[in-house]
């Protein structure tokens, strides 16, 4: 059963005052005695005003109708894309997933496609044709199109696209956080969590990953990506983030993409590549010697696999960088104050080196992945000097301060993403 439920009234042309009402009000009272044991929201989507072929028509007046449409949310808006992006935000407020949508035969396909930009599979979709429950000629009768074409698919695209950018920056300004150690040949940084137009209060405001288990969809996020791309310099267009699998597999860019990766490298000028972090650390590196550089995702078992020094020996071997030339840059993650292992995970820590663990011999201790991996950068032949992981607010715990970072720890498994970039300037 829904639990919420759409009518789209968009293209209404109602006839006659006695049987537009009659005929609006008998689907209206059908739709409440059908969904209303489970659906908590029911809500009317129109162009603006509901138009009428006849100027005397007033919808809102006589035989129980007015009455009866205080019981559904009316969003009205000239664009689609603006009122099922205000549609999904009341149902994201009352924490509802599954939608059944009462739409004319001839608009399915079209809403379909509008759907499947702005929500992500969290949703579960019902659809149900409109002109078999009217049961009269409300709507201009039409078949059924069960094809969008190219041409369709991007104007829908741009109608989204010309929508989100009006929207405005939620929670404050765009900030992004940079090294000094990294020269201007590189275009840099660490993104926190303002600025953005993710509105879902884990993934608020500069949510930078889309899944399928999240309700931001990546309408969204490119969005969001394109407003960082303005501000820090770079061309979204060419942008390309780590697929995230937890080990320690490095893309080198020109060379065929693996299924899964947690660091990529590149000498490509324009490109910008990206690691996903919300307490795993992303982490940048630079060679402004060869001109290279790199990205890793170092998660504590990344960490432990030696993410970063694979990222590390990739620029090595594929554009013969030098140890001393490597700059490596870790950005915000979860500190030792927040981020808890089962002990005996903790113990490869623990041998690694003690310190890098608090309260050992509790069942849960608390262990510091940012200390281990500057351990194993130094071991490694990294010069200590070029290894940034304090200051800044680089050494800020995500965990701690929700209102900069994004944390899993924190927000549990509906958390926002951060990403820390870099390419090389054109």
């Amino acid at each position: 059963m829904a639990e919420a439920v759409l009518i789209d009234l968009f293209g209404l042309k109602l006839n006659s005052q006695k049987s537009c009402h009659q005929t609006l009000l008998k689907t209206l009272n059908a739709v409440r005695y059908h969904h209303g044991a489970k659906a908590k929201f029911f809500c009317i989507m129109c162009c603006s005003n509901i138009s009428c072929d006849n100027d005397n028509c007033e919808l809102e007046t006589g035989n129980g109708l007015s009455a009866l449409l205080r019981e559904f949310e009316t969003v009205s808006n000239p664009s689609i894309a603006a009122s099922l992006y205000t549609i999904k935000q009341k149902v994201d407020e009352k924490n509802l997933s599954c939608i059944k949508v009462i739409v004319p035969v001839h608009r399915k396909t079209l809403m379909k496609a509008f759907i499947d930009q702005l929500f992500t599979d969290v949703y579960n979709f019902e659809f149900e044709d409109l002109q078999m429950t009217l049961k009269g000629s409300l709507l201009k009768q039409s078949t059924e199109v069960n094809i969008i074409t190219a041409q369709e698919l991007e104007a829908i695209q741009n109608e989204i696209e010309t929508y989100l950018r009006s929207l405005p920056a939620l929670k404050g300004e765009l900030t992004i956080i940079t090294s000094p150690l990294i020269p201007d040949t590189f275009i840099h940084g660490f993104t926190t969590r303002t600025g953005g137009i993710s509105y879902i209060p884990t993934l608020s405001s500069f949510n930078l990953f889309s899944s399928s288990k999240r309700r931001d969809p990546k309408a969204v996020v490119q969005e969001n990506l394109r407003r960082l791309g303005n501000a820090a310099g770079f061309n979204a267009n060419k942008f390309y983030q780590i697929k995230t699998d937890h080990a320690n597999d490095v893309w080198i860019m020109g060379r065929k993409e693996p299924e899964s990766y947690d660091g990529i490298t590149t000498n490509q000028r324009g490109v910008t590549i990206a690691a996903l972090g919300a307490d795993c650390i992303p982490i940048v590196f630079a060679d402004p010697v060869k001109k290279a550089c790199g990205v890793a995702h170092s998660g504590w078992r990344g960490t432990l696999l030696g993410v970063a020094m694979a990222t590390v020996n990739a620029m090595r071997t594929e554009y013969g960088c030098s140890l001393e030339d490597i700059i490596v840059v870790l950005g915000p993650s979860v500190g030792p104050c927040c981020f808890t292992l089962p002990r005996e995970s903790a113990e490869a820590f623990h041998n690694l080196d003690p310190g890098c663990v608090r309260l050992f011999d509790s069942p849960d201790p608390y262990v510091d992945i940012r200390k281990a991996t500057r351990i194993l950068l130094e071991r490694g032949g990294i010069l200590p000097q070029n290894i940034q992981d304090q200051n800044q607010d680089l050494n800020l715990c995500t965990s701690c301060h929700p209102d900069k970072f994004f944390s899993h720890v924190r927000d549990g498994p509906n958390f926002g993403t951060q990403i820390g970039f870099i390419s090389i300037r054109e």
